[in-house]
């Protein structure tokens, strides 16, 4: 299915995708303070799959806003593929987003009135980048939608609309892609499909994954979990099962109480 093996492509590319080190996030200001990260390292290898978990309120949405450019740390650096990313204006980060990460959402965030290629595809025209017919082709097959590319979102099923967007995620070749929550609006049976999709892009296609859920489930397909519980790293667990992760998660939800 993937032309060159993950391994090989693993060892081409830098240790790290992403750097996190001393990283606060704090919203709003005086006694409406809310510090939402409280001083997070985290270091993501290339070719990694890694979920991160916490109770709600535990800061994991805004550690994958910071890592993604998408918010700004209030302290700290976050470096993606040795480029560090905190000086850097909106302009050459809206750049750098469209060219060196990819996002898969819950929500899938496809455009209606484009076909499924033409999602694909929008990143790179976006950019005003060549889209290299070949490698779309080859990203197209890889997701199993060579027979459904020139149907519109909603000729699409749900599991369908993800797989497009994890297309679309994959055309940059990005350094990292970011997945929030990427099977919460699918079923069981399909959200073990994406998943399965997922981590192929990892092992065989030496992709690095960084993926937000709350789902002890979804996490188990990750290489290592990351726990977050008052916006500080809690524990990492390395190829965890779902039992270890459901005790580890409730006893940061016991923690909280």
């Amino acid at each position: 299915m993937w032309g060159t093996s993950g391994r090989a492509l693993r060892e081409a590319l830098p240790a790290a995708a992403l750097q996190m080190d001393g990283v606060g996030r704090v919203h709003g200001s005086g006694t409406s303070a809310v510090r939402a990260l409280r001083n997070v390292d985290l270091a993501v290898a290339s070719g990694s799959f890694t979920a991160v978990m916490g109770p709600s309120g535990s800061g994991k949405s805004t550690l994958l806003q910071c890592a993604a450019g998408l918010d700004r740390p209030t302290s700290g650096s976050v470096r993606l593929a040795g480029t560090d990313l905190t000086g850097m204006s909106e302009v050459a980060l809206t750049r750098l987003r469209r060219t060196r990460i990819g996002f898969v959402f819950q929500g899938f965030n496809l455009l209606p009135a484009l076909t499924a290629r033409e999602n694909v595809t929008l990143p790179l025209r976006l950019a005003r980048q060549r889209v290299p017919r070949p490698w779309l082709d080859e990203v197209i097959e890889r997701v199993g939608l060579a027979q459904r590319a020139d149907h519109r979102p909603d000729q699409l099923s749900g599991g369908q609309q993800q797989r497009v967007a994890i297309a679309r995620a994959l055309i940059t070749r990005p350094d990292i892609i970011f997945a929030d929550e990427p099977t919460g609006a699918l079923d069981t049976v399909t959200a073990g499909e994406i998943l399965q999709l997922l981590r192929e892009c990892v092992d065989e296609g030496g992709q690095t994954l960084l993926m937000v859920t709350h789902d002890p489930v979804v996490a188990a397909h990750a290489h290592r979990v990351v726990f977050l519980a008052d916006g500080e790293i809690a524990d990492q667990l390395e190829a965890p099962g779902v039992q270890q992760i459901s005790d580890r998660l409730q006893s940061l939800r016991g923690v909280r109480s």
